[in-house]
This record gives C-alpha cells, structure tokens and sequence, in this order.
C-alpha cells in the first residue's frame, strides 16, 4: 500500500461505461467513478470490446477524461468466440502492464459488473491486490445468469474480497444462485450539480409527466400507455414527455397512435445529462413503470429535482420511495398505474420538494457514497493485509 501521505490507488474496470458511440452506456458506472476520484487516485481501465478496424491484436487509448486517466482497450475479433473472450482477458493484462510500466501500481481494484469482476480477480490473485466488485446487472433478478455466465459470476463474486450490489434486493438475486461471498450495499449515485430543484416553478396549462429510459420491454412503457389510454377516458389535464430510445421505440410509438395518444405522448430520444435535467425540472410528476430495476438511476435524479415519483414496486424503487417522497404500484399492472397517475395530477402539489431533494442529498450525493467506498477500500486493503 502507499504511504498514509498519499492517496489509495484505485482501478476502475467496468463492464460498461460511457464512449464516443454509446455517450449513455454505464453512466451510472461513470458516477460511481467520479464519486471514488473525490477521495481515491483513480485510473479507468475500459475494454470497448472488439474493433476490427484496428491493426494488431489490440489497441490501447490513453487520455483524461473529466479529470480521470483513462485507458480504453479494443481488440480484434476472432472467429471463434472462446479465443475473442481470452483475448478480452489478455488485452487487460496487456493494459494493466502498461501502468506498472509507467510508475502507476494500484493498491485496489475495483470492477463493475461480474464480467469485469473475472480478469479483476485474475489480476488481484496475480499481483495480490484486493479486489471489489460493484453489480448493477438486472441479469439477475430476470434469470438470465446461466451456464458460462453463471460460473463467471461465481468466480468473481467469490475470490473477490468484497461485493458491492447497488441494492439488498440485487444482493438477493445474487445469492439465491449459491454465491458465497463478502457483501455490502453501496447504492449508485446523483450529480447534484445536475440535477437540483427548480428556481421558480413553471405553469402549465396541461400537468407535466416525464419517463426516462431505455426503450426496450423491461421499462414497461406498454403498461404507462394503457394507463394514460384509460386516464384520458377520465381526464386530459396531462401531457407525458418520454426521454430515451432503444430497440422498441417505433413498437412504442405506433401503439401510442393506436390508443390515440399522439397530443398527450411526447419522444423526444436520447438527451445529454444536461437535457435530461432540465426536462426533470420542468415536469410536476416522474414516472418509471419497469418491470425489473436494480436500483433505478432516473428515480434518484428526478428526486433530487424535488419531483415526486410513481415507480414499479420491485427491486431498487421499493428501497428508495417512501411516502414522502411517492408512490409505489405493483408492476405489469395498468390500472394500477392509471390509479396512482389520477391521485398525484390531484395531489403532487402537496409533496415537499425541498424535503425529496435533501432526501436524496443525504443518502446519494458524489460525497456519501465517495465516502463510503473509501471506508471499504481501507477496511478491504485492512482485512486484505491480515488474511496474507
């Protein structure tokens, strides 16, 4: 380990994180990062998977990146699958070995997701260093961890030297498949200085509901559909704004056609953080329908702009919303839906939107959850030290 003097070496290995062709992929990653590098010397070591543009084997991208060192490795593809995997695995060592080179040894390593919980454990048993692994995956609560999948998984989680999933009901998921391992919750986290309440409340003649996700079944944006199909019978006071795209979002938007919802249903496709947070301060209500969620990274941040929210009990939302802060409906349930969409256009004024925000100030800001990786990272490199 360094001297006390100096800062804890950690590296970051995720799974998924932020580039040029997918600006939105594990930017809840991105924000666990950020959040290490208040308290840490952080480097980020991303493989973007394979390229076969590239000349060589492999290709090694080195530069800063809102003030962290990262390095994004790409690798050519090989015709059979096993030999592309292994050579995922060799091109981290590769880049591992390019830090040492240059002076930089981490005291910690820290993966996101079991995928890169494999080569991290690899290069913790190699260079022994200790090991945490951070899960986000709804892989788990959906049943998807099988085979090949599952004894990666199974390998990472127990030679970490700890785990971290982002809720108890993920922690939950992950030890129903006979994972024995060291866990502690540490949730994801909001960039407070995006996402705040508003200055001054904007008027409008229709009530303002906002959904933000990845277009694909798992949001469960059929279900809100149904639910405004059946409100507009009741009501028309409302109008829904829906930021993200995805696979089925032509699927989506000929079925809001269909139910004839084109004045009240708005997409408006992918949007920067910037974007996204301007239009979670403009709404009165938020809304997530999903059928499965780890955590939920949109709830948090419409929160933390002071906003109510209508979230699926399951998974992460049912460990973040309480009354004070919204309200929880069974998922796959459109009436349920419609229901609780009907009472918050009556009653949203009522929710306190400075207390939401210092509720979620106070359990996800960059700081809390900085600290709270800082206190495993000394207790791991503590623990670590008294197990050799």
């Amino acid at each position: 380990m360094t001297n006390n003097s100096e800062k804890i070496r950690v590296l970051h290995i995720p799974t998924w994180y932020p580039s040029e062709k997918n600006p939105v992929l594990g930017l809840f990653v991105h924000e666990h990062v950020k959040a290490t590098a208040l308290f840490a010397d952080v480097v980020v070591l991303y493989n973007e998977g394979w390229d076969n543009s590239i000349r060589g084997l492999y290709q090694i991208k080195e530069q800063v990146e809102d003030g962290i060192r990262t390095l994004r490795v790409r690798y050519r593809r090989r015709p059979i699958s096993k030999i592309s995997y292994f050579l995922y695995l060799w091109s981290i060592f590769v880049a591992f070995k390019k830090l040492l080179k240059g002076g930089w040894k981490p005291d910690i390593i820290h993966a996101h997701v079991y995928r890169a919980g494999v080569p991290a454990v690899l290069l913790g048993k190699k260079y022994n260093l200790p090991v945490i692994v951070t899960e986000h995956y709804t892989g788990f609560p959906r049943g998807l961890i099988k085979g090949l999948e599952r004894w990666k998984a199974k390998f990472a989680f127990e030679n970490a030297t700890l785990v971290c999933p982002v809720s108890e009901d993920l922690a939950k998921h992950i030890k129903k498949l006979g994972i024995k391992a060291r866990f502690n919750i540490v949730p994801n986290v909001v960039d407070l200085n995006l996402f705040y309440p508003p200055k001054e409340i904007e008027e409008h003649e229709e009530k303002r509901l906002l959904t933000v996700a990845f277009l694909t079944p798992k949001k469960g944006i059929p279900y809100l559909l149904q639910a405004l199909a059946m409100l507009k019978e009741k009501r028309g006071d409302f109008v829904l704004d829906i930021v993200g795209d995805g696979p089925n979002r032509k699927e989506y938007e000929e079925m809001t056609k269909k139910l004839g919802l084109e004045d009240k249903v708005f997409f408006h496709g992918i949007k920067p953080k910037v974007e996204v947070a301007k239009f979670m301060r403009r709404a009165d209500i938020f809304v997530l329908p999903s059928l499965v969620e780890t955590f939920g990274v949109v709830v948090i941040e419409a929160m933390a702009c002071g906003k109510p929210v209508i979230a699926t009990n399951i998974g992460g939302p049912n460990e973040i919303i309480n009354e004070e802060t919204g309200i929880l409906v069974p998922s796959g349930n459109a009436e349920a839906l419609k229901d609780a969409i009907d009472f918050m256009l009556d009653h949203y004024v009522s929710y306190n939107a400075q207390r939401i925000s210092n509720y979620v100030t106070q359990r996800y800001s960059p700081e809390k959850v900085g600290k709270e990786f800082y206190s495993l990272y000394t207790s791991a490199l503590r623990g670590f030290r008294e197990w050799e």
